[in-house]
């Protein structure tokens, strides 16, 4: 399909997330956090030009194992996000932008300021979605150990508070190397993240038409915390 924003009784949507900046709320964090999701459903265009890619890495000589785009170098990043702009039809992105310094401290806490921000962002994606017989949502494996089930359980609650009555959806926590999609998350991550935090736009202008929305959620705030 051309736009993954309506679907059929029969039909599947995935949404794969990631997210960019730290969750330090203090000066010497970063200054922003985005958790931004991509949106699309099979047959996935962007997966035979991704893997093929991969695989003309390893036969010149490249151990990849998978990408990632923060330590990729500029032609693997070129390559990539030559991939994205071809396949941007079949693309839906959407990015919940927080600055963190207005972030109030009840919030501060990852178990309850990643699974918030998550449910304000699929909250709208569900929103403009509609048709599908059920989504699958895929974020990357969650780092801290300690704070894994207490983020999990977070997001579950967020979510069965957030979104809609009825809304059929999976939500899933695995390693990014297991799929290209949360690959390609991670590369619209990091465009819009670095348009924010530094004003680099280069990479941002190649997927920025299919980017449906790019909300952030504290735009009216004045209260600084630190």
């Amino acid at each position: 399909m051309d736009n993954p924003t309506t679907g059929t009784a029969n039909n599947c949507l995935y949404i794969f997330l990631d997210e960019g900046g730290n969750f330090d709320f203090s000066p010497t964090g970063t200054r922003y956090f985005t958790l931004t999701s991509v949106a699309m459903c099979r047959p996935f265009a962007v997966r035979e030009p991704w893997d093929d890619y991969r695989h003309e890495l390893l036969e010149f000589g490249r151990d990849v194992e998978y990408f990632h785009c923060a330590d990729d170098n500029r032609y693997i990043r070129d390559r990539l996000f030559g991939i994205l702009y071809d396949c941007r039809q079949n693309l839906r992105i959407d990015s919940l932008i927080v600055e963190k310094a207005k972030t109030g401290p009840a919030l501060q806490a990852d178990q309850h300021f990643y699974p918030k921000m998550l449910g304000y962002l699929l909250r709208h994606v569900f929103e403009q979605l509609n048709g599908y017989s059920e989504i699958i949502v895929i974020t990357d494996t969650i780092p801290h150990q300690k704070k894994r089930k207490a983020v999990e359980k977070g997001v579950k609650q967020a979510l069965k508070a957030m979104l809609p009555a009825g809304a059929k959806y999976r939500i899933l926590h695995q390693a990014s190397r297991s799929h290209y999609g949360l690959q390609v998350a991670d590369y619209c991550n990091w465009a819009i993240y670095r348009k924010w935090d530094s004003g680099e736009t280069h990479y941002y202008e190649q997927i920025s038409d299919v980017i449906h929305s790019e909300f952030d959620i504290f735009r009216t705030g004045t209260r600084r915390y630190y």
